[in-house]
């Protein structure tokens, strides 16, 4: 069970996991502002990583590039640190996972280029104020994650199956939903499938590969969005010598609003 945050002004959270008094997921936490997901990599990988991502910007939604070395995110969080401002990282080697840390303050190096992408997290808020209830709040998790059998358009080194969140929908909200979601391309946009969760490649909605299992009630559909741990089995399969990323559901809080990113 995810406990609530204390605060919920996005500079005060990164302190917080800054100094550990935070290590929690992020789901609900800093209402109204946009999440991201991390990925960092050697600068000889970053062109054919910000091609994948814009070959694939449904999983991938870029809000920030930071060049090699830096780790301030100047135009969405300044004054943030990368390297230490999220709840856990992951790091993978060669196709393999190395490490689960809190921090990669010795693990960072001068060439290393980071990517910040868009996350559903940044909907839950716009759902409240539609009257549409968000399932991993209620139950104080995070939402369940599933790798689906889409592929992604491969690019350079880089190639992966799609990662796709699942928030169930009564089938009466599906329609509102889309339109909702549709407005912040941000943070993975309209869905990427709707019902059926054989067809793309999912045996078992309470079997997920990431996050956590939510029920789903009489009347619900499944809708599966892009997800932001796409990179991280991009990473398993593609192989490259290093990928550090954050941990599913410990997300990064940036200074945008869900506004900031909205289109319509």
């Amino acid at each position: 069970m995810i406990t609530k945050s204390p605060t919920t002004n996005p500079k005060e959270i990164r302190e917080m996991i800054r100094t550990g008094e935070w290590n929690q997921p992020t789901p609900g936490i800093s209402p109204g502002h946009v999440q991201a997901n991390l990925a960092v990599l050697p600068q000889e990988f970053a062109f054919d990583f910000l091609l994948f991502t814009q070959r694939n910007p449904q999983p991938c939604p870029v809000l920030e590039v930071i060049e090699s070395g830096n780790f301030e995110p100047v135009r969405i969080a300044p004054g943030a640190d990368l390297r230490t401002d999220l709840p856990k990282y992951m790091i993978y080697e060669y196709g393999e996972l190395v490490g689960k840390v809190e921090n990669l303050i010795e693990y960072w190096r001068a060439d290393l280029v980071s990517f910040l992408m868009g996350c559903s997290f940044s909907f839950e808020d716009a759902f409240h104020r539609a009257g549409i209830p968000v399932r991993h709040l209620e139950e104080g998790k995070s939402d369940p994650t599933f790798i689906s059998n889409i592929e992604t358009i491969p690019a350079g080194v880089f190639s992966g199956p799609m990662v796709v969140s699942m928030w169930p929908v009564h089938w009466t909200q599906v329609s509102r939903v889309v339109q909702i979601t549709t407005r912040y391309p941000g943070a993975h946009g309209a869905p990427v499938h709707i019902g059926d969760p054989d067809a793309i490649g999912i045996s078992d909605l309470y079997k997920p590969e990431y996050g956590d299992t939510v029920k789903l009630r009489e009347g619900e559909v499944p809708v599966f969005w892009g997800c932001g741990v796409t990179p991280q089995e991009v990473a398993l399969r593609s192989k490259p010598s290093l990928m550090m990323t954050h941990s599913a559901g410990h997300m990064f809080v940036t200074d945008l609003t869900d506004e900031d990113i909205a289109i319509i």
